[in-house]
């Protein structure tokens, strides 16, 4: 499931360092492709995972409770889906993703059986790289609302996503040590870059199991707090981000920020990150978030989609 690094940057100052189109992809790499602009999120219905939106925020349920929301290829294919929709949808600016019951989601529906070979696991593989990696391409935010137990892969999905908000109780754990398995999920990538080399090497080596609360501690997650406080606290995040952030300054950040989390280029950041700057000064949302804060007042931001991007960051 690892993802290809970008090409390297040319030099700054070069006619080619300007934002431009993302390489095309080599057929297959992806099976869903909402239809162009935004829609609407009214007509989301999966098997195994509920949509709720409101005032900018979706909210996306893992509904398997019986199950302990365990990924089979049905949940991860809908997923999948229902983040691409939404990232195209008018009224979505930013998405909750939490889980039914008592569990987040403890990984894989092991009685289900492990797809091995053949169109159910490319079919499989596809439907995570869509859910985890894919949404570095997204421009709305996604948020892990950690509301219990999340293992194995209950965990490496969270750790793709934007910010994590997890329960002190919750119970966390990269457990695939413990089964006999390998790390998966661009866990072994991905990790490091979170909570430092040696607290990586212990989590994964160990496959111990460590608590909401520390996570928060070693950074594995933005805060911890109660359980009954995890889905109103990341909605009310979400709804920050809604109602105070342009919607195109978000996109260009966050595109931006994981494009060069995969480079050593600085300078090229720096050329990138100055160019976009300079986009932004001549957008009306500038304008108006000066305004809004004279006034104290909330900002009424342009609704941006996503051919109104930079050309490269479309």
């Amino acid at each position: 499931m690892a993802k290809h690094p970008p090409p390297t940057p040319p030099p700054p100052g070069s006619a080619s360092a300007r934002p431009r189109a993302p390489p095309r992809r080599s057929r297959g790499a992806i099976r869903w492709r909402p239809t162009s602009g935004r829609g609407s999120v009214e007509s989301l219905s999966y098997q195994t995972v509920l949509v709720d939106q409101d005032k900018g925020v979706a909210t996306v349920t893992l509904n398997r409770p019986d199950r302990l929301n365990t990924f089979n290829r049905q949940q991860s294919t809908d997923l999948a889906d229902a983040l691409l929709r939404l990232d195209r949808a008018d009224d979505v600016r930013c998405i909750v993703v939490t889980g039914a019951g008592r569990a987040f989601c403890a990984g894989v529906d092991l009685d289900g059986g492990l797809p091995q070979g053949g169109e159910d696991e490319q079919a499989w593989r596809r439907a995570q790289t869509m859910a985890t990696l894919r949404t570095w391409e997204m421009r709305t935010p996604i948020i892990a609302a950690i509301n219990g137990a999340a293992v194995g892969m209950g965990l490496t999905y969270p750790i793709c996503w934007d910010i994590r908000v997890a329960a002190e109780d919750a119970k966390l754990g990269f457990v695939f040590t413990r089964r006999g398995l390998t790390p998966e999920g661009n866990s072994l990538w991905l990790l490091p870059r979170l909570v430092g080399v040696s607290v990586a090497l212990e989590l994964l080596l160990t496959g111990r199991i460590f608590s909401g609360r520390e996570a928060a501690e070693m950074g594995l997650v933005t805060r911890a707090v109660p359980r009954e406080e995890v889905v109103p606290a990341s909605v009310e995040l979400a709804r920050e981000i809604a109602e105070q952030t342009a919607p195109a300054s978000v996109a260009i950040t966050k595109k931006l920020f994981y494009r060069y989390l995969e480079s050593t280029d600085r300078r090229s950041a720096k050329s990138e990150e100055l160019e976009m700057f300079r986009w932004a000064l001549e957008q009306a949302d500038a304008a108006e978030g000066m305004a809004a804060f004279r006034e104290k007042r909330l900002p009424n931001w342009t609704d941006v989609g996503i051919d109104d991007l930079p050309a490269g960051l479309r």
